[in-house]
């Protein structure tokens, strides 16, 4: 007969236990269903990041344009040394084909002394390093090697140089797909916060850029200013020919550029050839430190870092390339933090 046994009772312990942590699961899980979701940015919010963003970007903008103005420069630089190189590798040849000319000469006629057989067998700097060799040479022989040595010893300075100049340049090439890379990923990351405005949060912060625009361009007509100087009127009328064309990190024109392009652009069409980035540009006049005393077509440099770049339009306004997703376009220099002017 089976024994009918009472289930063993849970301790005490054990209970409270189980019922705390059942308390906890119920509380997590209505703190769970009641939890806000995470607040999206403001639009204005977005718009400072961005902002903050597109600045990096042009910082890094600048930097790229250096080292792509360094590595044309090494190119042609190290194209040059080449050309100088293969030349002075034609003389020297030139020279040796002379020498072993008068060698063979001497050789026909049973005369070759001993000097030019050294020659024709060892280096040349050994040679003349020997001055009782010399003595056994003709006036002209010596010469003649001479002039070799000479050529050898340029040649090995060029073919150094080259060297030098080829390491440099693989440096560089290094550093400009670094800066490109980081102005790519920061246009990105603006772009991927760009994306989380609704179409009326962005169509209503385009038409505050366009309100501004459009106010800069009113006052720079009521300023109505000519205190330019000829070359820099003729510059400022080249970027106002391009009004509206369109932002591109790495441009110069004619149809889009970054703000030290439309710049060096602009005074090239004056006939007037200025350096490639805002930074250099900064060195490339006479410093004005007080706006009053600017004048339309003078530089005007932003930011301690000095990497942005425009060009006086009369009235307290700047005519640029702000920054990508713009087009060029006047602004209120106060928008920007100024540093100087430059009159080229």
């Amino acid at each position: 007969m089976a024994s009918h046994r009472r289930p063993k009772q849970p301790s005490r312990a054990r209970v409270t236990v189980l019922t705390t942590a059942a308390a906890a699961a119920v509380v997590l899980s209505a703190q769970g269903a009641n939890a806000a979701p995470s607040e999206k940015p403001t639009k204005d919010e977005v718009k400072s990041k961005v902002d903050k963003l597109y600045e990096e970007a042009e910082q890094a903008t600048e930097k790229y344009n250096g080292a792509k103005e360094k590595q044309e420069k090494l190119q042609k630089e190290i194209s040059t040394i080449q050309d100088n190189v293969a030349r002075g590798q034609g003389d020297l040849n030139e020279l040796r084909d002379s020498m072993g000319l008068a060698a063979a000469a001497q050789y026909r006629t049973g005369s070759i002394d001993s000097s030019l057989q050294l020659f024709l067998s060892a280096d040349p700097d050994d040679y003349l390093d020997k001055a009782s060799t010399l003595d056994q040479l003709s006036g002209q022989q010596v010469e003649a090697l001479k002039k070799i040595q000479e050529k050898q010893r340029e040649l090995a300075q060029e073919r150094a140089e080259a060297s030098d100049k080829l390491k440099d340049l693989a440096s560089t090439r290094t550093e400009l797909g670094k800066k490109k890379k980081e102005v790519q990923a920061k246009l990105a990351e603006a772009q991927k916060l760009l994306n989380t405005l609704t179409a009326k949060e962005k169509a209503a912060l385009a038409e505050a850029d366009a309100r501004a625009s459009r106010s800069a361009s009113a006052r720079v007509d009521l300023g109505n200013e000519t205190s330019a100087s000829g070359r820099a009127a003729a510059a400022f009328s080249a970027a106002q020919s391009r009004i509206g064309s369109p932002y591109v990190y790495g441009a110069t024109g004619p149809s889009s550029f970054d703000c030290s392009g439309l710049t060096s652009w602009a005074y090239a069409q004056a006939g007037v050839s200025i350096p490639r980035t805002s930074q250099a540009q900064a060195n490339a006049g006479t410093r004005i430190y007080s706006q009053s005393d600017l004048q339309v077509g003078d530089l005007v440099i932003f930011y301690g870092d000095q990497h942005h770049v425009g060009l006086y339009a009369g009235n307290g306004q700047v005519l640029h390339a702000p920054r990508t997703g713009t087009v060029v376009r006047y602004e209120s220099i106060g928008n920007m933090p100024f540093q100087f002017g430059v009159r080229i």
